[in-house]
């Protein structure tokens, strides 16, 4: 039976990177049904919105959805269309596996970092007061009142709320992934030496999820000390569950341990929908030029399938990719040794290539 899963080609360079993937997903032999739906800066002029209400009723038909790369267009009140996606499908785990490939330029071999980001709460709530409003006066009135500390007048707010429940919920994800995945330990990543209410609220609330998972071995890292460790020693790592703003920062960092973001895939996930994704932009200036490395969203769709629980079809396409990269032929420039290198293919024929060895069987 064919998977409907909705698709959304994107904006910029997005169209080619869906493209390529779409026709990569297909030949791993599992059958999909795609509902395409069209978001980003090309169809404000239509719906006066990047994110047309049909294209999320869609996702929530559907449960599952893979997308190309979005531009947000300035003063449509959102802002990001990721964001908007996660906050009206209640997407609350962002999962950023970082993984190293032969083949792939780096500093680093045998990286292999998963990274479980709470997307709802934290610093990135959007909870924020300007400076100089007649909000942000009341706000630093009510903070002396309350606390005996006095902000300086002419102070930016943001309000950072870390609960129990959106805690709970991203170290139980955290945890069940590791165990789904044959994962040995979680590593939850905090400043609970400094903010004890929100970083410490989330470090024991962590550590209360733990308790429930005895064959998973669990640990606290200090987000600071954290960053120093990855890179001296992110063999040490495997699953790491962060708030928000760090685990941002956190994904990033390791997106560099295995070579960028073109070869960092990502899904944001949660009960009821996932939606998977490129982790990079929309890069404009190169919309039609068949030239950007689609690997990313490649390895997006493998995730997908994963989620779909087409598992071999999932580790076929690993492979396929792998195989790709390690010879080093059929790549974008991005992954040559020289950047103006001439033997650099195109978004396209890195699709080809992959085809190639999936139906080689490699």
């Amino acid at each position: 039976m064919a998977h409907r899963v909705t698709f959304i080609p994107g904006d910029g360079v997005g169209p080619e990177l869906s493209e390529a993937t779409r026709r990569v997903l297909e030949a791993t032999g599992v059958e999909f049904d795609w509902d395409v739906q069209e978001a980003g800066a090309d169809v404000m002029d239509r719906y006066g919105t990047p994110l047309p209400e049909h294209v999320l009723d869609s996702i929530r038909t559907n449960g599952v959805a893979i997308k190309g790369p979005i531009t947000t267009p300035v003063g449509t009140g959102f802002r990001s269309v990721n964001v908007a996606l996660r906050k009206e499908l209640d997407l609350f785990c962002c999962l950023r596996p970082c993984k190293s490939y032969p083949g792939v330029r780096s500093r680093y071999e045998d990286v292999d970092v998963v990274i479980c980001r709470e997307n709802h709460e934290d610093l990135y709530a959007g909870i924020e007061f300007e400076q100089g409003t007649e909000d942000a006066k009341r706000l630093i009135e009510a903070i002396a009142e309350i606390s005996g500390i006095r902000i300086r007048e002419d102070s930016g707010i943001s309000i950072k709320p870390i609960s129990v429940t959106g805690t709970k919920r991203i170290v139980r994800w955290a945890f069940e992934y590791a165990r789904r995945e044959g994962r040995k330990k979680v590593t939850a990543v905090h400043k609970a030496n400094i903010m004890k209410f929100s970083d410490g609220l989330f470090l024991e609330t962590a550590r209360e999820v733990a308790t429930e998972y005895d064959d998973i071995e669990f640990e606290d890292r200090i987000v600071d000390n954290l960053a120093m460790q990855l890179v001296a020693r992110p063999e040490e790592y495997d699953v790491l569950v962060l708030p928000n703003l760090y685990g941002d920062i956190i994904s990033d960092l390791c997106a560099g341990l295995i070579g960028g973001l073109g070869v960092a895939p990502g899904g944001n996930i949660g009960d009821r929908a996932a939606v998977f994704e490129a982790t990079h932009g929309s890069a404009p200036k190169y919309r039609g030029m068949n030239k950007v490395n689609p690997m990313a969203m490649m390895f997006s769709g493998m995730l997908m399938l994963r989620h779909l629980e087409e598992r071999d079809a999932a580790d076929r396409l690993e492979r396929a990719l792998a195989a790709v990269i390690a010879e080093g032929k059929s790549v974008t420039y991005d992954m040559k040794p020289s950047r103006d290198d001439p033997t650099a293919v195109g978004t396209s024929e890195v699709a080809d290539a992959v085809i190639v060895r999936l139906e080689a069987g490699v």
